[in-house]
C-alpha cells in the first residue's frame, strides 16, 4: 500500500487505498470556510457589490476594485452570488480575466485612467488645500501606473 496520501476522491466521499471495505468512508466538506466566517464573507461580497454598483454613478468611487473584491469575498461566502457574478454581461469577463490571468483589458485601463484625471482636476479645482489635491492626485498616479503594468487578457473579444 502506498499510504493515506494515495486517496481516492469520488463525488461526495474520500476513500483511502488502505481503508479496509467495511469502514465507512470520510465525506468531504462542503466548503472550507467555517459557517460563522461564511456569514462575514457574506456581507462583504454584498457590501462591495453596492459600492462598486454606486461607483457606477458616483466619480470618485471606483467600481472594478469593489467588483473584484465582491467576486473574492462571494467565493468564500455565497457561491450563489459568485456564480452570478461570474456569468453577468459586464462583470463577469472583468472577473474571469482577473481570477484567470491577473488581467485587465486596455478599454478598462483607458477608462479608469480617463476617470481618475477628471477626478485629479475636480479635485484641484475643488480642494481647500492644494496638498489635499495633489496627495489624491498622487495616489491615482501611482494606481495608473500599476494598472497599466497589468497584463492584457489573451484572448480578445
Amino acid at each position: 500500500m502506498r499510504g493515506r496520501e494515495a486517496g481516492v476522491r469520488r463525488p461526495g466521499l474520500v476513500v483511502f487505498a488502505d481503508t479496509p471495505r467495511m469502514a465507512e468512508p470520510s465525506p468531504l466538506p462542503v466548503t472550507s470556510t467555517p459557517r460563522r466566517m461564511r456569514w462575514l464573507w457574506w456581507l462583504l461580497a454584498y457590501a462591495s457589490l453596492l459600492l462598486g454598483l454606486i461607483g457606477v454613478v458616483l466619480p470618485g468611487l471606483p467600481t472594478v476594485p469593489f467588483v473584484l473584491l465582491s467576486a473574492y469575498a462571494a467565493a468564500r461566502g455565497s457561491q450563489r452570488l459568485h456564480a452570478w457574478l461570474l456569468a453577468h454581461r459586464q462583470f463577469g469577463p472583468m472577473i474571469r480575466d482577473w481570477q484567470a490571468e491577473g488581467a485587465v483589458s486596455r478599454r478598462a485601463k483607458w477608462l479608469a485612467t480617463i476617470m481618475m484625471s477628471l477626478c485629479a482636476v475636480i479635485m484641484f479645482l475643488t480642494a481647500p488645500k492644494w496638498w489635499m489635491a495633489a496627495t489624491g492626485t498622487g495616489i491615482m498616479t501611482i494606481v495608473a501606473t500599476w494598472l497599466w503594468f497589468r497584463p492584457e487578457p489573451r484572448r480578445r473579444r
